[in-house]
């Protein structure tokens, strides 16, 4: 079996679609076994026939906001593997736009368990399962979002809870660097992807300009860095945020 993360485990949530399904068929092609996990047992599914089947790979439906569910899908995992993952990928995430002044509590919070909370819940207990096992040599890739770093109109919530990823995603590689267990974030732009899609036409074109390859990123584009930062190349790369923002 060849490629960077031949032989290991990963976990990666949000694989029914956009960056989290793109991490899960690059992390298959470099020889992972992967658990694509959604909230969408469906869109995990879709995920598995589309391009990672076989029985080396499973999927499950996955809500990243409820520890009771985080918990159980570790324990699957782990039924059906005999360890637990040595790769994590938190792609989880929704958006709720609004305006600051129309956007409701409910709308707000929403929003931050799902980004935030939901990848607290993750790294813990995919951190504590590896540290039991005693697996070395882990990864934690976390996804964050330009707009946690510029803020973004509409999206208050939503940059928010992404720049509370990047600040997570220090802390976590300060703690468990000394366990062998590295974490790092991706930080993607403007990518295509169901979420963006949902953006008018007349707004992406006021957006493009400002990107200095002066096009949207793919999936993939974002989902190679993080196979990098899931390998044994990026064996020294622990608590940093890269740009994945086309310039």
């Amino acid at each position: 079996m060849s490629g960077i993360v031949a032989g290991k485990i990963a976990l990666v949530t949000g694989a029914g679609s956009g960056i989290g399904r793109a991490a899960c068929l690059v992390l298959a092609r470099e020889g992972a076994n992967i658990i694509a996990a959604d909230q969408c047992g469906l869109a995990a599914q879709e995920t598995h026939r589309y391009g990672v089947g076989g029985k080396k790979h499973i999927c499950l439906s996955v809500d990243v906001s409820m520890s009771e569910s985080v918990n159980m899908a570790m324990s699957d995992i782990i039924d059906n593997y005999t360890v637990p993952p040595s790769i994590i990928v938190n792609s989880a995430g929704i958006t709720r736009d609004n305006f600051l002044l129309k956007m409701d509590e409910r709308m707000f919070q929403k929003v931050l368990d799902v980004n935030l909370k939901g990848t607290f819940l993750v790294v813990q207990a995919a951190a504590k399962a590896m540290i039991e096992a005693k697996i070395t040599r882990g990864s934690i890739v976390n996804v964050a979002s330009i707009v946690g770093r510029t803020g973004n109109i509409g999206q208050c919530n939503y940059s928010a809870s992404k720049a509370g990823v990047e600040a997570f995603t220090k802390t976590v590689a300060k703690e468990f660097g000394p366990f062998d267990i590295r974490c790092n974030a991706v930080v993607p732009g403007f990518i295509k992807s169901p979420m963006t899609d949902a953006v008018p036409e007349k707004v992406i074109q006021k957006i493009l300009p400002h990107v200095a390859m002066g096009r949207m990123g793919r999936p993939q584009e974002v989902a190679e860095v993080i196979a990098f930062l899931s390998s044994e190349r990026s064996s020294y790369v622990n608590g940093a945020c890269v740009e994945v923002t086309g310039g």
